[in-house]
This record gives structure tokens, sequence and C-alpha cells, in this order.
């Protein structure tokens, strides 16, 4: 070392030395990697994992991201950044395919393909080795041998699939702890939805046969199960059971309309998940048909993927992320293109169902024609998604711009008040960010201190309440009203010193024609019509039926509550123990109203004596 140089020549030399160092460590680690299959770690200088891969021959794959034959458009970054490569051995390279998704997984590195994604769709669930089963909506299905359906995309399907089937075939509906100590009926079983196994009602071979042409629909034996149904049904006919065989053709009834509704998408009647990719740039949508028995069932569209790479490596990722978690298992699946590693995957996937599944291209037929709808749904969610941001972020320009604000209103919050002359008087605030729904930031509020049919006093509690901490301030307020609430809103706001808030009235008027939206503004006389700037106005226009909608919802639940204690109270000799025996059994006003005097009996803790009264003051009319 010279001894002239100052220090900071010193450092820049110990710099350097580390630096080369460090390269000729890392070339040393790629000229000596084993040639077996394994998995590649790329760390940076402070020992952060960058990227997990896997490989069958670990030096062959590792030596093609520096010697340049590696052309992803990732890979300069990547490898400008790595300073450190380590390698753990496995036997197979199905073992390096689970150890790989493992360790992204774990940590989550930045040039691997994360899928995040902690939706899990519903599933019913149906446990056969129970006495008597019943179907639940699960999330997670569990291998615990219990009987599984699905998955349905949408909650709603999911649970119109379960009500359907309570119809079809009733059984029970209740936990098996509610099974146990249960003594009489429930409500179910009064109205023909479940067969009251709790309370003895059914033996358990009929029941064990209900739940055989069940699990026999769900399965897509419904041919089948209506040939069965449509020879019993004789039989209980020839039987003189004509009650039971009504019941039983009225089943096949409703199975027989519910197959002609169906529509087979796949001749093989097999259980598919075929999948459908879109790409613009570095953005890939991909999109996911659910197949089963030959119906589509549903459709899954993945998180938009913001990595570049080959669409085989991209998908490859995915799928492995998808099916290692509690996703539903097919027997095929069908993908767009043919995958590096799908013999592989193909192999692990059945190992973890028990039975072959295959993964693979589908040229011809059916399956090209189910690889053209899925890429068509990508394309649309993809679509979509961008009109929507598009649309939503040209409509905050216009509202800064039509509006004279200082920026886009990133944050809008949006109020309303629901009465009936004063009663039942509530208040209601959406709140939108980037243009879009928030819901934790929506609140309701009960009127505390207004008396009687005064909106704007209504109006001024609930903005004070909601603006007095001074806290996540919005960018602008909506009131939905003319200029009257819009005065409201500007007195809260010099009441309590906030400054920097824009605020606007949406009122809808109505001329000669047709009802439109005018936007009142402070110090403003005439509002100002958005008709000709649509975006705006129609942003505008849900935000405010979003908060007329939330406060019209809370209204009515504050007036069913407050009518359904105050007819109670009426009774005589009901007090809120009796009340709440009530409302637990029946669940709500309107069946305690329609119950007869027998069904009043059976709430626990309630005599004839005085189910004789509440039967009696319902009918009266009273109330």
């Amino acid at each position: 070392m010279i001894k002239n140089r100052n220090k900071p020549y010193i450092i820049c030399d110990f710099l350097f030395m580390e630096r080369d160092v460090m390269n000729q460590r890392l070339e040393h680690s790629i000229q000596n990697a084993p040639r077996a299959p394994g998995v590649y770690l790329m760390k940076d200088g402070d020992d952060r994992i960058l990227y997990v891969g896997k490989a069958k021959n670990l030096r062959a794959r590792v030596r093609a991201y520096f010697g340049g034959t590696d052309g992803r458009a990732m890979i300069p970054f990547l490898v400008s950044r790595v300073q450190a490569v380590a390698f753990i051995v496995t036997a197979t390279e199905k073992e390096a395919l689970i150890l790989e998704n493992t360790l992204i997984k774990e940590h989550r590195p930045r040039y691997n393909v994360n899928f995040r994604d902690d939706k899990s769709y519903y599933h019913l669930r149906i446990d056969l080795a129970q006495p008597f089963p019943r179907f639940e909506l699960v999330r997670r299905p569990r291998k615990d041998g219990a009987a599984c359906f699905g998955p349905y995309p949408s909650s709603a399907a999911a649970r119109e699939t379960l009500r359907f089937l309570q119809s079809l075939f009733p059984l029970r509906t209740c936990r098996d702890r509610e099974m146990k100590t249960r003594q009489r009926p429930c409500l179910e079983h009064q109205i023909r939805r479940c067969l009251a196994p709790c309370a003895d009602r059914v033996e358990t071979a009929a029941y064990r046969e209900l739940v055989r042409d069940a699990v026999a629909f769900l399965e897509g034996r419904g041919k089948a199960l209506v040939a069965d149904l449509q020879a019993r049904m004789a039989q209980a006919s020839e039987n003189m059971q004509f009650e039971a065989a009504a019941a039983l053709r009225d089943r096949m009834v409703a199975i027989t309309a519910t197959l002609e509704k169906q529509r087979m998408v796949s001749l093989s009647g097999g259980n598919q998940d075929v999948y459908g990719v879109y790409r613009e740039g570095d953005l890939t949508q991909v999109c996911a048909l659910f197949i089963r028995q030959g119906k589509l069932l549903g459709q899954k569209d993945f998180p938009l993927l913001k990595l570049g790479g080959p669409t085989q490596a991209l998908l490859s990722s995915l799928i492995k992320q998808y099916y290692d978690g509690a996703a539903d298992l097919p027997d095929a699946i069908i993908v767009p293109e043919t995958l590096e590693d799908q013999t592989v995957i193909a192999e692990w996937l059945t190992d973890k169902m028990g039975k072959k599944v295959t993964l693979g291209v589908a040229r011809r037929g059916q399956g090209r024609d189910l690889l053209k709808m899925a890429r068509l749904n990508a394309e649309n969610v993809f679509k979509a998604a961008s009109l929507t941001a598009d649309g939503t972020r040209e409509a905050l320009r216009l509202l800064m711009e039509k509006l004279a604000l200082k920026h886009p209103p990133e944050r809008i919050e949006c109020f309303d008040i629901s009465n009936v002359g004063g009663r039942w008087a509530v208040g209601a605030m959406v709140t939108f960010l980037a243009g879009t729904a928030w819901k934790p930031g929506y609140r309701r509020f009960r009127i505390r201190t207004v008396e009687g049919a005064d909106d704007y006093g209504m109006l001024y509690e609930v903005l004070h309440r909601r603006y007095r901490e001074k806290e996540r301030l919005p960018d602008m307020i909506v009131m939905d009203g003319g200029k009257g609430q819009l005065g409201v809103a500007l007195s809260v706001l010099k009441d309590l010193g906030i400054e920097g808030v824009a605020a606007i009235g949406l009122a809808k008027e109505r001329d000669d024609a047709q009802a439109f939206d005018r936007v009142y503004l402070p110090r403003r006389k005439d509002p100002v019509p958005l008709y000709r700037w649509p975006a705006a106005q129609l942003l505008l226009q849900r935000i405010r039926d979003e908060a007329h909608r939330f406060a019209v919802s809370y209204h009515r639940k504050v007036k069913e509550k407050e009518d359904l204690q105050s007819v109670l109270e009426k009774i005589p000799g009901v007090g809120p123990a009796r009340k709440k025996a009530l409302l637990t059994f029946f669940g709500d006003l309107r069946r305690i109203e329609r119950a007869s005097l027998e069904e009043l009996q059976e709430v626990p803790g309630l005599g004839r004596a005085q189910a004789q009264k509440i039967h009696a003051f319902f009918q009266s009319g009273k109330h």
C-alpha cells in the first residue's frame, strides 16, 4: 500500500479488493456447481435471496444465466445483483420441484412469480362416515376422508347449490353438538327441509339412502339417479305408500328439470382445469375454467402478473403454487403451451391426488375449443380491468378540472341521512379511494341529539362526529343534496377549523323531459352540469347511490329491531327471557306471527297458557 495515499483511496482499494474476491467466489461456485438435479438460490451482497430455481442439471442451468444464453428480459437485472449462488442437491427432479415451491413460498424472492392469492373457493363437504351426514360449506378441504365437491368460484353459487340440495334432499343442517342436545325437531323439519334425525323421526337406512342420492346427484350421475328414483316410486305405489311415492316423484321432476338446464362442455364427462393466458408486454392475465363431470362449474381469474419472462415459465410457477395449496385437483389440466417441466409437475400432482393427473396441451377437438374459451376470458378480464382503471383515472382528472380542485380527489367521502318523519334516524358515510369503494372506511351513525324531522341538524351531527378528531381527512366531501346540504358541510368545516377539504352537493333534479344531476359548489350561484363528462358524472352517481344504499339498509335494520322489540313488549307476560327464546326458536317476527299454537308450545320455557296468549295476540291483529 502506498503511504502517501489518503483515506478515501484506501477505502476504494478495499472495496475493489472485496468486489474482486466476491466475483472470484461467485465464478468458483458456478464452475463447481453439481451436475445433478436440485435447487439453486441466487443471493445479493446482503445474503438476501433474489431468485429460486430448479434444474435437472444445476451446473448447466446456472451457466446459462451468466453465459448470455438465457434471453429472458429480467436476466441482466438479476445477474447484475447476484453475489452468491447456493445449491441444494436432490435425488430426483420431482423432489427439486417440491423444494423449489416451498422455498419460493417461504422467501418470496423478488424475481420469482409470487402467486399471492389467499382466497379459497367454497366446496361442499359431506362426511359419509357419520351416522347422519350433512352438507357444509368449507373453504379449505381437509384430507380426512370426507367427500368434497367443487370448487365454486362464487360463494353465491355455492350457497344456492346448497339451498337447492336441501330442498331436494332434506338432510340435517344442524351441527353435531346441536343435534346431540336437541330434543324436539326444529323449524327446518316443520317446513319439510329436514328429516329430523335428532328426534329419531327417520331410520338410519332411509337417511343413508337419501345421502347416496344426494352424492350421486353431485357426482354427475343424474340420469342413473332419475332411473333409480322412478323404480323406487313405482315400488312405493305398489306398496300403497302414496305419500312416499309423491315425494320421490317431486324429487325426480326437480332433478330432471335441473339436468335439462345444465350444458355439457366436455364430451369426456371428466374433471378438467383449462388455462387461458393473455399478455400485453410484461403484464400477464391467467384465467382457469373449472369443468366438473363435463359441466362448466365456473372460472377463476388469477391476480395480474407483472413480471416478464416466457409464458411457459410464468404458467409453470403459477400452477405449482396454486395446486400446492388447498386447490381442488382435477383429472386433467390443459394449458396453452407445453411446459418445460410438465412431466415432473404431472408426477407430483399424481402423488398429491393419489391417482393419475395429466398435464398437457390440447391441439385439436373440444380441448382446443376450451383453450380458446379460456384465453378469451383472460383477455376480457384484462381489458375490463384496464378500462375500469383508465376510466376511473379519467373521471378523477375531470373532477379536478371541472370542479376547480387543486389535485385529483383520491379520497372521497359521501354522506346521507335516512329517517321517516324523524323516527329511526340514522346517518351513513361511504369512502372511495382512487374511485373504488373502500369498505373499511364506511361508518354508520345513530342520531343522538336531534329530535324530529330535521335533516340539516342530523347532517350537522354526523359530520361533526366524523371530523371532530381531524383524522384521515378526505380530499373531497360529497353531500347527497343541494345548496342546503352543502351549506351544512361548509359550516362543520368552518366550525372545526378544517381547511383544504373540498365539498360539493350532488342533487338529482328534474326538468320537463328527464331527471339529471347537478353539482353545487361553494360560493357559486349556479350548479355545474356534468352530463357533458359522463365518466365524472357516473363516478359521483355511483358514490351517491352507494351512500344512499348504505344509509337505507342501516335504517331498515334499526326500524326492524325497534319494531320487533315494541311489538313483543305489548304481549302480557313476555319479558326479556321469553323474547330471546322466541327469537332464537323462530328467527324473526314474521315467523312468530304465522306460528300455530302447537309450534309456539315447542319453544323452550314457554308453557301452554303463555303460548295461547301470544297466539291470540297475533290473531287479534292489534299489533
